[in-house]
């Protein structure tokens, strides 16, 4: 079978702590919410990603 293609589905500002997650119904990214608290960072932030090429789009199925 060919390669299937994903997509994260979560990430964490590197700099600020702001932490988000994929939502498939809305298509869009939201803030975790941790203890009731929305994990905002610094809304200043320019937002350094933890997307370090560790994470591989690219997934081989197996038949």
């Amino acid at each position: 079978m060919s390669p299937q293609v994903r997509t994260p589905t979560a990430r964490v500002c590197e700099r600020c702590d702001r932490a988000e997650h994929w939502d498939t119904t809305l298509e869009a990214w939201q803030l975790v919410r941790k203890d009731g608290e929305k994990q905002v960072g610094n809304p200043h932030c320019l937002h350094e990603w933890d997307i370090n090429g560790t994470f591989n789009p690219v997934v081989q199925n197996k038949s």
